[in-house]
């Protein structure tokens, strides 16, 4: 998520400064986003000039210092409050007063984010979706403190990058992941009590309902291990049956059957 926000950003015009934990996922990312590029080149979507002078415009760190001249902070790191508050109470300390920060989260509460910081009315989500320079949407996330300025601010920034906005409120899945989520998991106990074959379901659901992919298609291309955890937030929230995680689900992913980012899931690809 965080190599193709950041591509998004340096094409559409962006100066981007790219932080990451140690020089190796550093490298591995910027290779990664360099990939991504040569093959829109090779499309016909992206003329060569422009993909050297967007890469041009992306700098990498891995020392959080580097970050102080930034407008905008979109945090993609992992899905953990209590690093996450770190991180924000670092960037709060370092950033100019005009400087949002946001973060891509797909379930966490961003207000409890926000109250680490000095700034919560500039403090918001913005939740991208994979993969981010295809897919046009991005959820920009009210919590009850962030200000009116900051959500036009990320509206803005969103269309200028080629998004279309949307505006969440700060509740566990926001809009798609809060309609997403129960539909995943229902297939999964369609799959697990025996309702039709794992393609069948895949197949009724992509020519049924015109979907691009079908849900266990999907779980494998989001992340069992993923879903598992947006599931585990968005049922101690609300405690909806919907929203709780099927048996089949949890035994997946303590398998380390997490789907194609592990070579297994509910296909293989190996």
């Amino acid at each position: 998520m965080g190599n193709g926000i950041a591509q998004t950003c340096a094409v559409a015009g962006f100066d981007v400064v790219v932080m990451e934990v140690a020089e190796a996922p550093l490298a591995r990312g910027l290779a990664s986003i360099g990939t991504s590029l040569d093959k829109l080149v090779e499309k016909g979507k992206l003329a060569q000039a422009d993909r050297d002078a967007a890469f041009a415009r992306i700098r990498t760190t891995t020392d959080v210092k580097d970050l102080k001249d930034c407008d905008l902070i979109v945090e993609a790191i992992v899905e953990n409050v209590a690093v996450k508050l770190k991180l924000f109470k670092e960037l709060d300390e370092l950033l100019a007063p005009h400087a949002i920060i946001c973060t891509n989260t797909s379930s966490l509460c961003v207000i409890e984010l926000a109250a680490g910081t000095k700034r919560p009315d500039k403090v918001a989500g913005l939740h991208f979706f994979n993969p981010v320079p295809i897919m046009k949407l991005v959820e920009v996330v009210r919590t009850i403190a962030t200000s009116q300025e900051t959500v036009d601010r990320l509206f803005a920034f969103g269309q200028k990058l080629g998004k279309e906005p949307v505006l969440a409120q700060d509740t566990p899945g926001f809009i798609v992941n809060r309609l997403l989520i129960p539909y995943l998991l229902y297939a999964i106990r369609c799959y697990e009590g025996g309702l039709a074959s794992k393609e069948d379901i895949d197949k009724g659901m992509k020519l049924g309902c015109g979907y691009p992919m079908g849900p266990l298609e999907l779980l494998d291309y989001v992340g069992l291990d993923t879903t598992y955890y947006i599931a585990e937030i968005m049922f101690d929230e609300f405690k909806d049956p919907m929203m709780a995680a099927p048996p089949l689900l949890k035994r997946m992913v303590l398998a380390g059957h997490y789907g194609r980012k592990s070579g297994k899931g509910f296909y293989d690809y190996a």
